[in-house]
């Protein structure tokens, strides 16, 4: 059963985008100049050498700079980009403007399927960012094994676009403070309309993943990168969220340069170089990413077996439309080896929302969201409805996010058995 808005219209998505007029792909291009200014970037073309449009542009995802970079790699082409409705908010009529796909994430939505089939038979690029979600430590995200069919299905070269830094000057855990870092922007052509007509889905979502492969704390190493800010590490205990010494979960906390456990009281230095290191006794995980890694098995393991259990008192607020959010009050929020369940009472009647493993394969967490308030949420999205849940319980949205996948990782292992 969904919310009764009593009658109010929702935003169509169902929409096919505009081409961008020229006068917007240059306008596009000198306002992200001016937004990198004072900024070390570099973007570097890679076998694009006689490219021209039409093809699909995918790009890593880290921060709203990314399009920027972007922007300076595809000027002077008409580029369409997949944006997630919460970037419509308050500016549909800009969204629209600029040839802006509208979808809803982590959803079934045939219509941004003929969309993108639309844009790039007029000739034009397509450009989506299959992570569909900031990276929460500047790691390559899921990607979905349906990129692989997108790819076959219209048969135009596929240019990846890795990003390098941008993590590091505003990671998702924190991106209200930025560090001074420079930039490196590659863009390559990965895959020819020649080359995927030989390939298999398999064999197409292999090439595009190893191409998107990124890690940023690795770049920072190796370009012997120092971020000397003082609160470099402050937030990094919303990703990090479990204390490798105690187990503990959800007692992570950080300040200043380090990140620490409430539950044993141990410590570790987010080092300059990007490095952790333990104040007392052995460093379990030097490198942020292996902790993180490690933290994404152990949520699989319970999943696997059965364990994985989450449910919490939430405030939600719903976006319907993308000109306002409808404040639905508390609700009861469920996550188990039956997937999601929202259930709550708006306007006099109650509401069940329900999204099965197989209907999600990812999950849209935000850290301190920008458009409601300074807290952690995730958004559950059917087809035509997002809800933005702010759990009572703290530090939990990442673990949702790991278990999410992996439940959706498992279903799908067993119907292609």
């Amino acid at each position: 059963m969904e919310v009764n808005y009593k009658n109010k219209k929702r935003y169509k998505t169902a929409k096919y985008p505009i081409r961008q007029p020229v006068i917007i792909v240059w306008l596009i291009w000198l306002l992200s100049k001016f937004a990198l200014l004072g900024k070390r970037y570099k973007v570097e073309k890679i076998n694009m050498e006689g490219l021209k449009p039409p093809y699909l542009l995918l790009s890593n995802h880290m921060y709203f700079i990314d399009f920027e970079l972007a922007a300076m790699a595809t000027v002077p082409y008409r580029v369409n980009n997949v944006v997630s409705i919460d970037g419509y908010y308050r500016r549909p009529w800009l969204m629209e403007l600029i040839g802006a796909i509208c979808t809803r994430k982590f959803t079934m939505d045939l219509h941004l399927v003929k969309s993108i089939n639309k844009v790039l038979r007029r000739g034009d690029i397509l450009s989506m960012y299959p992570e569909a979600r900031y990276s929460p430590c500047g790691t390559l995200s899921y990607l979905p094994e349906s990129l692989g069919k997108l790819i076959k299905m219209n048969k135009v070269p596929v240019v990846v676009v890795v990003h390098h830094g941008n993590h590091l000057h505003s990671p998702f855990w924190n991106f209200r403070k930025k560090r001074k870092v420079p930039l490196h922007t590659t863009v390559t052509q990965v895959l020819t309309a020649e080359q995927i007509k030989s390939m298999s889905v398999e064999e197409i979502n292999e090439a595009v993943k190893n191409a998107m492969n990124y890690d940023d704390y690795r770049y920072q190493k190796e370009n012997g990168i120092l971020i000397t800010e003082p609160y470099r590490a402050e937030g990094l205990h919303k990703v990090l969220y479990q204390c490798p010494h105690c187990m503990t979960e959800s007692q992570m906390a950080s300040e200043g340069t380090q990140i620490f456990c409430q539950s044993c009281g141990k410590r570790w230095n987010l080092n300059e170089d990007g490095t952790l290191s333990a104040l007392e006794g052995e460093t379990e995980f030097s490198h942020v990413p292996d902790w993180f890694s490690w933290e994404r098995e152990q949520v699989r393991k319970q999943v696997q077996d059965g364990t994985y259990f989450f449910e919490d008192e939430v405030e939600v607020f719903s976006m319907p439309r993308c000109w306002k959010f409808e404040k639905l009050g508390k609700a009861r929020l469920r996550h188990d080896g039956e997937g999601f369940r929202l259930t709550g009472h708006y306007r006099g009647e109650d509401y069940t929302i329900c999204r099965t493993p197989m209907q999600t394969n990812s999950l849209h967490i935000e850290y301190d969201y920008c458009y409601l308030r300074p807290e952690d949420c995730v958004d559950i999205s059917t087809e035509n409805d997002s809800f933005y849940c702010y759990p009572t319980k703290q530090n939990v949205v990442t673990k949702m996010a790991f278990a999410t996948e992996a439940l959706y990782e498992m279903n799908y292992k067993k119907i292609k058995a």
